[in-house]
């Protein structure tokens, strides 16, 4: 909901307007501007981090490009100055997108691959990937309790500087990244227009720091991986192929969003892509029945009775008979540790937000979304959902604070500025998407699954990693894997997308053991699509460069099944 005084500047605006007669201006009144309201910026410092061992030299850069809504081009500016007729009180939107870019030192643009990097929200800047994943420092945070100041910024040698650059980008109005003009929020803050300002983004990029022939990756988290899925065929139409794109916590059909599925009666699939994530709660908090000593096995059943008898059962509807509800019931009950008495009034459909209250009520305690093995005491024991993630309110802090302190004392970047932890725009959002020939934005819970598959159908050696966290039911990890294997390409560009699942929650890498792994997997994704054959991996002195000689693509093993091996299935090989 806007504020009061936006509210009320509205309002003084649209007097003005109407107010405004054709006479000529006088010569007090303001003309207006005839040039951008945002320039360009750029901060520069030098660093070094190791990472296996290995000492990696970098060149930072925190700064920022200006961007501007689809239809602009760089005419506009130069016909307004000459038509006395346009002019406006208030000009139109720009976006300031702020980043922070490393880049090592010595390497050859064309030896050495560049990876962009988002988080979600749809309101959230990149402190998460950034702080708490692969730049060259990282913030120290408790696992699964609240930590508290002063805050330990330690070098990562986590950092992914070993295989690729690394350029971290702030959503328009977040971070640093700043918004204005008319109409900026219709400009800016939906679904594909903030496809469409990373799309330009990155394609300026490029250009400002000759970056063209590099191998490019794309890095996003949560409605990042959204964001990222689109661009593929964005980038793509401004003949920019991607060599590969990882998505961790991906939700690119909201259809199979668990928020409020209540409120679509007769479309199933959120609550049997959830159920797994809720079995795995009851699992980690000891509620399931018989105590299953391992997960995955536990999960395979749990996956294997959501996605047949409980889709019967649920299909069924009213329709379903009484014994059937109560077998079902019993099964959900062992699975997930609800009451039975619970299940049968809400028609075997459970809401996550409900999950968090009921699982575990008894001890007054609420588990969490991002994480639900973080628990917390409830604060309203009579509401019918959680009305808070305790994962986030025990790191949010942490993120905050280091961002804000890195990003002054050691990128010289930030004097002046505040730093916006996130936007309430979630509920704003503009979320209709027009997907691929449809010619039209789709009335629709956006899916940019269409678009993903046009751009893999366009360059057929473009690869996907796959990434979540059993324990995140924000965005369910089978909801993640259910998506892509209705992903609407041929089934040798299936071969082309790999899986992973760890044992975490939505944002894997708070966990520093599981961040070794996935720094590890997407590391070696990396080195296997980057194109980049040994001589100049050893010329460019890059770390991590194994002894290797390429070869075809290859398949997986028949056996190995993307949602359910502990191992990311390997696809690629040197």
């Amino acid at each position: 909901m806007k504020s009061f005084a936006a509210l009320a500047l509205a309002v003084l605006l649209a007097g003005c307007a109407a107010a405004q007669s054709k006479e000529p201006r006088a010569a007090s009144e303001t003309a207006p501007p005839a040039g951008p309201m945002f320039e360009p910026t750029e901060v520069r410092s030098a660093g070094s981090v190791t990472v296996d061992g290995v000492a990696i030299a970098y060149q930072a850069v925190a700064g920022t490009l200006i961007v501007h809504p689809k239809g602009w081009t760089d005419t506009l500016a130069a016909e307004r100055r000459r038509d006395k007729d346009a002019g406006k009180d208030i000009p139109d939107a720009e976006a300031s997108m702020f980043y922070t870019a490393y880049f090592k030192e010595g390497a050859p643009a064309e030896s050495r691959p560049i990876t962009f990097f988002f988080n979600g929200g749809p309101g959230s800047p990149t402190l998460w990937l950034h702080m708490g994943a692969f730049g060259p420092v990282r913030v120290e945070t408790p696992d699964l309790v609240h930590g508290s100041a002063p805050y330990r910024i330690v070098a990562n040698d986590q950092s992914l500087l070993g295989v690729s650059d690394l350029v971290f980008v702030d959503a328009p109005g977040t971070g640093f990244s700043r918004v204005a003009g008319k109409d900026k929020a219709d400009a800016f803050f939906g679904v594909d227009q903030d496809i469409h300002a990373f799309t330009v983004f990155i394609r300026d990029f490029l250009s400002k720091h000759g970056r063209w022939k590099s191998p490019k990756y794309l890095y996003g988290e949560s409605y990042g991986t959204m964001r990222a899925a689109g661009m593929t065929l964005a980038l793509q139409r401004q003949d920019i192929d991607l060599n590969g794109v990882i998505l961790l916590s991906d939700i690119l059909n909201w259809d199979l969003i668990p928020d409020d599925p209540q409120l679509n009666p007769g479309v199933d699939l959120p609550y049997i892509v959830s159920l797994p994530t809720y079995a795995a709660t009851a699992w980690y908090h000891k509620r399931a029945a018989g105590n299953p000593p391992e997960l995955r096995p536990f999960l395979d059943e749990v996956e294997k009775f959501a996605t047949t008898d409980y889709a019967l059962a649920l299909m069924k509807g009213n329709g379903l008979p009484d014994d059937e509800r109560q077998a079902i019931a019993a099964r959900l009950h062992a699975y997930t540790g609800l009451p039975l008495a619970y299940l049968l009034k809400t028609n075997l459909r459970i809401e996550y937000g409900a999950m968090q209250k009921e699982l575990l009520a008894d001890k007054g305690q609420t588990t969490g979304t991002l994480d639900t093995r973080f628990t917390g005491p409830t604060l309203d024991p009579l509401s019918k959902t959680a009305s808070y993630d305790p994962q986030g309110s025990a790191i949010g802090g942490a993120y905050t604070a280091a961002f804000n302190d890195y990003a002054r004392r050691t990128l010289g970047y930030g004097e002046g500025r505040h730093y916006e932890g996130s936007l309430g725009v979630y509920g704003s959002w503009d979320y209709k998407h027009e997907p691929p020939e449809a010619g039209r934005p789709l009335i629709a819970l956006p899916n940019v699954l269409p678009d993903l598959a046009a751009a893999m159908k366009q360059n057929p050696q473009m690869k996907l990693l796959v990434t979540g966290g059993y324990f995140d039911v924000s965005t369910p990890y089978f909801a993640g894997w259910y998506e892509l294997q209705h992903l609407p390409v041929p089934k040798e560009l299936q071969a082309n997308i790999a899986y992973k699942y760890y044992p975490a929650g939505h944002m894997v890498y708070v966990n520093v053991p599981l961040l070794r792994e996935m720094r590890v997997d997407v590391a070696d994704f990396i080195r296997r699509t980057d194109n980049i054959d040994c001589t100049a991996r050893r010329s460019s002195h890059r770390a991590e460069a194994p002894s290797c000689v390429p070869t075809r693509p290859r398949r997986s093993s028949p056996s190995s099944s993307p949602a359910r091996g502990s191992q990311p299935i390997r696809l690629w090989t040197c």
